[in-house]
């Protein structure tokens, strides 16, 4: 498929409003959560910390005063590098369903976005050919789970570094600046991530970052189900896929969504009659690619592909692919976030 069909099959996608996009949206939900991927086929997130910058943060096993300090990049092999290079494929966990960022192509079912980019880049690198990738879909409460079972190598998902997470895989240096913000239908009277949301039934992923922002502040929320036992199947509020959560506001069943405002926008971009509420994201938030634990030689050598990736400026392949995957919802995001790395 040529660029420019490409460029209209996404302009098709846009506007999924009303009950024919509610429609799709839960049809499209449905197949790509339940679905294996096949072999190969394929921030407002805040403004640039600086290009070529980096800062050296000591190494301190008992604290984590910064999250995003990662390893020392590294083109050196080690056994997780072998291991891919023996199977000949990366093997990578993924969203299908997140507009711009991983989804797939409804014309030619081939995955495309921002971290599928990504992903390609870092098989090139380990394996020079950046179609050498079995892609998994992966739930945004399993991208843990993947790694410590050895289903995938990494994780390229929108994944939030922070330091409860690093206690369970390893993070490369962010490759994102995003934040959390309220979506809600255009028309709603909530104004923001504040007392608007009091007594209003808000959606999140399980396992997100914006579950564990509403366990803090709810503000009055509702945002878990009480109900007795622990089956978390009844729980109508928490969903596995961040867009269940916007097919639940199609369907009236929520009153808003917390997530990343960069999902948030791709969400917006489906359904014209919903928007971001309040002027910016109520956090500030990396996202990383993640590893398993002690996989070091696998996130160094992504560190490495990292330094590749924001070379060049405006030229960079991390500024190409903003332009064509995130700059119309994502507007002013002028570089990648400088990476940062421990000193030992």
């Amino acid at each position: 498929m040529t660029r420019a069909n490409g460029w209209a099959a996404r302009g098709r996608l846009r506007g999924w409003g009303g009950v024919t996009g509610m429609a799709v949206a839960c049809a499209v939900t449905a197949s790509l959560t339940l679905l294996p991927l096949a072999r190969g086929d394929g921030t407002l997130g805040g403004t640039s910390t600086g290009h070529g910058a980096t800062t050296a943060v000591p190494a301190k096993a008992d604290t984590c005063e910064d999250p995003e300090a990662s390893l020392p990049p590294s083109g050196a092999d080690g056994p997780n590098i072998a291991k891919i290079k023996e199977r000949g494929k990366l093997i990578a966990g993924v969203d299908q369903n997140s507009f711009r960022w991983g989804y797939r192509d409804p014309e030619s079912g081939t995955l495309e976005g921002f971290d599928i980019d990504l992903v390609r880049a870092i098989a090139k690198d380990v394996l020079g050919d950046p179609d050498a990738v079995i892609f998994r879909a992966i739930p945004t409460n399993q991208r843990i789970t993947a790694l410590e079972h050895d289903r995938v190598d990494v994780v390229v998902r929108t994944m939030t570094i922070n330091c409860k997470r690093l206690d369970q895989v390893a993070f490369s240096t962010a490759y994102f600046q995003a934040g959390q913000q309220v979506l809600a239908p255009e028309d709603s009277d909530i104004t923001g991530y504040d007392e608007s949301l009091k007594g209003k039934r808000v959606c999140t992923a399980e396992g997100s970052t914006a579950f564990e922002a509403l366990e803090r502040q709810s503000y009055g929320a509702v945002f878990q189900d009480e109900h007795e036992g622990t089956d978390r199947d009844l729980d109508q509020l928490t969903v596995p896929n961040q867009l269940d959560c916007l097919v639940r506001l199609q369907l009236g069943e929520v009153d808003a969504v917390v997530t990343d405002n960069a999902l948030a926008a791709g969400q917006a971009a489906q359904d014209p009659a919903v928007e971001l509420k309040g002027d910016a994201p109520f956090t500030t938030e990396y996202y990383g690619v993640a590893a398993k634990l002690g996989a070091d030689d696998l996130v160094a050598r992504v560190n490495k592909v990292l330094v590749d990736y924001r070379q060049g400026g405006g030229n960079s392949p991390w500024m190409v692919s903003y332009r064509e995957w995130l700059a119309a919802g994502l507007p002013g995001v002028t570089g990648p976030p400088a990476p940062k790395y421990r000193s030992n």
